[in-house]
């Protein structure tokens, strides 16, 4: 017996509800895409992270497909790091979706995700890492939580992040996410100065050696400064992921306290 037919028995029993036995059937449904995707679409009921579809080793139609029957459930799809072939093939497998770039991401569809109350604060250490950051940002919006972020503080010029860290104590965020190349000093130094969890994302950003987010991945690892988690080079869907989830876990909290 699958789960389907488990789940079908047990409404038939009057063990659960008609009720429940949706929410059961929306976490676990997968859909099939012509052979080479199985869409994980009760993901954000189950986890409170959505299905977000990584574009690269994908070839452009492949990508096209895989957000076209996501969008058929869903009001929104991120398509993660496309190439400029992979938006070509959206645009036209998709006329007349609302498509926004979000850093190096695609958002598309219409609306707006339901807030949860969670707050995401962001900084960045250079504009270089803007892409990076704005696609962690997209995650977080999408699970609903609100953003706050401030652009090109990084330690070459660390009276920058003065103002910014005010606002950000004001904004009052149950977590910051600090995007950094180079050798990535930046998280361990905003870390050390706040009182709510840092997630470190490294870019690739830097000169030669190290230069491909090396040094900045291992520079955040060896931090001295508590409270800091790391996620891997480039990843902005991590970070936002992470962050989100976060969030929103405080925010259930004050909503029951």
């Amino acid at each position: 017996m699958n789960d389907l037919d488990a789940i079908l028995a047990a409404v038939g029993r009057g063990d659960i509800s008609p009720g429940e036995a949706a929410g059961r059937l929306r976490q676990g449904e997968i859909r099939h895409v012509e052979g080479f995707a199985a869409l994980d679409l009760g993901r954000a009921e189950r986890k409170g992270v959505p299905e977000i579809v990584y574009a690269r080793g994908k070839s452009p139609t492949q990508a096209a497909k895989i957000c076209a029957a996501i969008l058929e459930s869903e009001d929104r799809v991120i398509l993660s790091a496309p190439d400029r072939e992979h938006e070509e093939a959206v645009r036209r497998a998709l006329p007349g979706t609302p498509i926004h770039r979000a850093g190096r991401s695609l958002v598309l569809g219409s609306g707006e995700p339901a807030s949860t109350g969670g707050r995401v604060g962001a900084l960045s250490a250079g504009t270089s890492d803007l892409p990076v950051l704005e696609e962690a940002l997209a995650v977080c919006r999408e699970m609903g939580a609100e953003t706050l972020t401030f652009h090109d503080v990084g330690v070459a010029g660390i009276h920058r992040l003065t103002g910014p860290l005010r606002q950000l104590r004001e904004f009052d965020p149950d977590c910051v996410v600090v995007a950094a190349g180079m050798e990535g000093a930046l998280p361990s130094v905003v870390s050390g100065l706040v009182s709510v969890p840092v997630i470190g994302l490294p870019t690739s950003t830097g000169y030669g050696l190290g230069g491909d987010g090396t040094a900045a991945i291992l520079g955040m690892l060896q931090t001295c400064s508590p409270g800091l988690s790391v996620v891997n080079v480039d990843n902005g869907v991590g970070a936002g992921a992470t962050a989100a989830l976060i969030a929103n876990r405080a925010a259930s909290a004050r909503k029951t306290a």
